[in-house]
């Protein structure tokens, strides 16, 4: 039974073990695109072509008649069609075990919405590795990310290569100055990149 129940422990120490020591033997790389575009809000242009004429008509009718209800208004500015760079960082190491670079930078989409992209990147694998927005503008330490206040963009997709990140909706990134490289399990920060370069 002593037998037993040794390799049992045997076994979870083990599993342990390779679970917290072999990210740092073992790469993933992610090649993700950068390809956001606006939609065509919902209108399969493909369908409407293969209508009938006279469905298309009819359609362009409806179309026009709202169109001549609604009160005229100016346009002030374009709106954009093409993602904006709004703000950008370089990472850096955290200490000298935990280490970074490659560049994060926060764009605005033309829906609204906002994306971290990271480039030419590659930091120091570990495990339980997540990306945080940090809103302390220059974090140096587990501390300044934790006590600035923070919001978890997910799980760390690779720990080298090209990748994005989605903003959820109700994150106001003006409250946020840096994204950072955390793990979880240990809450310890691997690598910061403060957004240092603003874009207009």
């Amino acid at each position: 039974m002593k037998k037993v129940t040794g390799l049992i422990i045997a076994a979870i120490v083990l599993a342990l073990g390779w679970f917290l020591v072999s990210p740092l033997f073992i790469d993933r790389t992610v090649d993700e695109p950068f390809v956001f575009t606006t939609e065509t809000g919902g209108l399969d242009l493909d369908a409407v072509m293969e209508m009938p004429e006279e469905k298309r008509q009819e359609m362009r009718d409806e179309i026009m008649a709202i169109a001549a209800s609604e009160a005229d208004t100016e346009a002030t500015e374009e709106m954009p069609t093409e993602p904006r760079m709004i703000a950008g960082g370089m990472f850096v190491d955290a200490d000298a075990v935990h280490r970074g670079t490659g560049t994060a930078s926060l764009y605005a989409l033309p829906d609204g919405s906002h994306v971290v992209r990271f480039e030419d990147f590659k930091v120091t694998n570990g495990p339980d590795l997540y990306v945080y927005l940090a809103k302390h503008p220059d974090p140096k330490s587990a501390d300044d990310v934790t006590d600035g206040g923070f919001v978890s963009l997910g799980k760390l997709k690779g720990n080298i290569g090209n990748q994005n990140y989605v903003i959820p909706d109700d994150v106001n990134v003006d409250d946020y100055g840096s994204v950072v490289v955390w793990c979880q399990l240990f809450g310890v920060l691997f690598s910061p990149a403060a957004f240092t370069n603003q874009a207009t």
